[in-house]
């Protein structure tokens, strides 16, 4: 493998598809989106980079290469995260 790879998850979801699957994965209501004004208090400027921008990044060459994805669906990554806790090193691992 050489040059450049996206290594995205095969299935790209919007901003509100997103909200909607944490809420679901989570058991908790997601009724209002976080307004960009909110996001970029919290965050600053890495508010539009990771939250705001939009872009649809597809991993066309793992595809093609036949790579496999443990969890290819937003849904089934979420609940593996959940299931698995937090990551070593952070605040609450």
């Amino acid at each position: 493998m050489s040059g450049p790879w996206n290594a995205v998850a095969p299935s790209p979801s919007t901003n509100a598809e997103f909200t909607k699957t944490v809420g679901r994965v989570l058991s908790r209501p997601t009724i209002l989106p976080l307004p960009a004004f909110a996001a970029r208090l919290l965050l600053g400027e890495m508010a539009d980079a990771l939250l705001l921008a939009s872009q649809r990044v597809e991993p066309a060459r793992l595809q093609a290469s036949g790579f496999q994805f443990r969890f290819p669906t937003l849904d089934g990554a979420l609940r593996n995260a959940v299931r698995a806790g937090p990551l070593p090193g952070t605040p609450h691992g």
